[in-house]
């Protein structure tokens, strides 16, 4: 980076020089090589998590769901508070992709491919507990309304619980495409770098038939930007209508307007955390710290701050409302998740929802990935406590305290919540080893932001004043080498 010269306004999205056949390189590498023994043990403890809830979820599909411990006044537990919890997981991938592309937000590039495929893993974690919670699993295409011949058999649109089943898997299908759109120019990239075999013919299948001419780039943005302004209303919309499933009901604690915005940051809250915790992780064991940089760090960090700034004010909204309403039943509510018999999961939920991201700023803490990462462990562990909080002490003690009821979860469903972790990180694992995980194309689109490219000259030998009368008039200019194209289409 000494042979170049810097903007001395902004920091490059790449922090090492690069050539473009280098970052092609590099980010074909985890692809093309043989996987290192540290992803063989990483991979190994997830698959084996995984089959270890498969077999647990087998387990209570063949005994019932009674092996869950629901009683009379909490009749969702764990698994409503996964499913909340999986689907705000999946919200920041869609949020960097769709909503800072549309803002043109350059320093995404390096990361909204992983969080992308993130999202998708996460929706496909949370799909699995409404499922399961049907008790016959087998017949879950009932909630789709398609024509069958067994008589008016329509399901009820005016629940909540369906309109779960339309976003999500609204949400699904189009990240999904969107995923795939924007991966099409780097899977013609590993197809073109591939020897003859399976391999060559199966990108060949995937990339399309892409060519990389002009006419193919404009058409191929044209209709990225179409999915990104498609994709933006459904950060909103999905985890708004997961919201309606309580706020609908009339039970305290639920009953309220604040749900869906405060639902919204709270996903886009987790969400990024979690894609933190991800892109730390990768940056280090792939060497990717010039291009997953401390920049596109500090950024998340940034907006955890804001999102955790609206959590922060829905927390403090709510207990307001719950004295200001006079309604003596929102008031218990809310007293006793402060001070009842679960307030340690409610101060659990504070202090790392409302306290620690405070410390986001200090900017040492924002640019240390060691303290970020532990931060964002303790924003996801905050998050699922938020959720269960909202559920569970809103159910356990109702209008009649002859119902009041505790709720400890089972083994089966800790082992169930465990096995999706497992899922989760098998399939983010297969990921890194099959697909592209930084977006080559985008990645070479900011290579040369905050630099001209320029060449650093050797300081020139000093002259008498007499030999340069006028110095400015006649300086001569340095020569400059034909800037590097930084178009995706730039050849490699």
């Amino acid at each position: 980076m000494s042979n170049q010269h810097l903007s001395p306004l902004r920091e490059p999205l790449v922090t090492e020089p690069r050539s473009l056949g280098q970052l092609t390189e590099e980010i074909c590498a985890p692809m093309e090589r043989a996987p290192t023994w540290k992803w063989w043990v990483a991979f190994g403890i997830a698959v084996s998590v995984l089959g270890t809830g498969a077999g647990i979820v087998g387990y209570q599909v063949a005994t019932g769901i009674g092996t869950w411990g629901l009683n009379k006044s909490v009749g969702w537990g764990f698994d409503i508070t996964n499913f909340v919890f999986w689907v705000g997981i999946g919200h920041a991938g869609t949020l960097i992709s769709a909503i800072l592309f549309l803002f043109r937000q350059k320093w995404r590039t390096s990361i909204n491919r992983a969080a992308e495929a993130m999202t998708l893993f996460a929706v496909m974690c949370a799909a699995l507990y409404p499922i399961i919670h049907l008790g016959r699993p087998w017949l879950a295409f009932w909630v789709m309304p398609y024509p069958n011949d067994r008589g008016s058999l329509w399901v009820n649109f005016r629940s909540p619980l369906l309109w779960d089943v339309f976003a999500i898997s609204t949400y699904f299908t189009v990240s999904a495409v969107f995923w795939y759109v924007g991966l099409i120019p780097d899977l013609a990239t590993v197809r073109d770098r591939a020897k003859a075999g399976i391999r060559k013919a199966v990108f060949k299948v995937m990339s399309l038939g892409w060519t990389g001419s002009n006419r193919t780039w404009s058409r191929y943005e044209t209709v990225y930007l179409l999915l990104a302004g498609l994709a933006t209303p459904l950060v909103l919309s999905v985890h708004t209508i997961v919201s309606m499933d309580f706020a609908t009901s009339v039970i305290p604690g639920w009953h309220t307007t604040i749900f869906p915005p405060y639902f919204v940051a709270g996903a886009v809250f987790s969400g990024f955390a979690m894609v933190l915790t991800l892109m730390i992780i990768t940056r280090v064991v792939l060497g990717y710290e010039h291009l997953i940089t401390l920049r596109h760090l500090e950024n998340m960090t940034k907006i955890i701050i804001v999102t955790g700034g609206l959590v922060s004010l829905a927390y403090a909204t709510e207990f307001f409302i719950a004295w200001y309403s006079g309604n003596p039943y929102e008031r218990f509510a809310f007293m006793n998740r402060a001070f009842g018999p679960y307030a340690w999961a409610y101060w659990i939920m504070v202090t790392c929802n409302v306290v620690s991201p405070h410390l986001f700023w200090f900017k040492k803490i924002r640019t240390s990935p060691a303290a970020i990462f532990v931060l964002s462990l303790v924003i996801n562990v905050g998050m699922w406590f938020e959720r269960f909080v909202i559920i569970v002490t809103s159910l356990h003690r109702d209008f009649l305290p002859s119902s009041w009821a505790m709720y400890t979860p089972t083994m089966v469903e800790v082992g169930t919540f465990i096995g999706t972790f497992g899922l989760f990180f098998t399939l983010f694992l297969l990921f890194v080893r099959v697909l592209p995980i930084i977006s080559i194309g985008e990645v070479k689109s900011v290579l040369d932001f905050a630099r001209d490219g320029r060449e650093a000259q050797p300081n020139p030998p000093e002259k008498p004043v007499a030999e340069e009368p006028h110095p400015v008039a006649h300086r001569p200019a340095s020569p400059l080498p034909l800037a590097i194209a930084t178009r995706k289409d730039a050849p490699v």
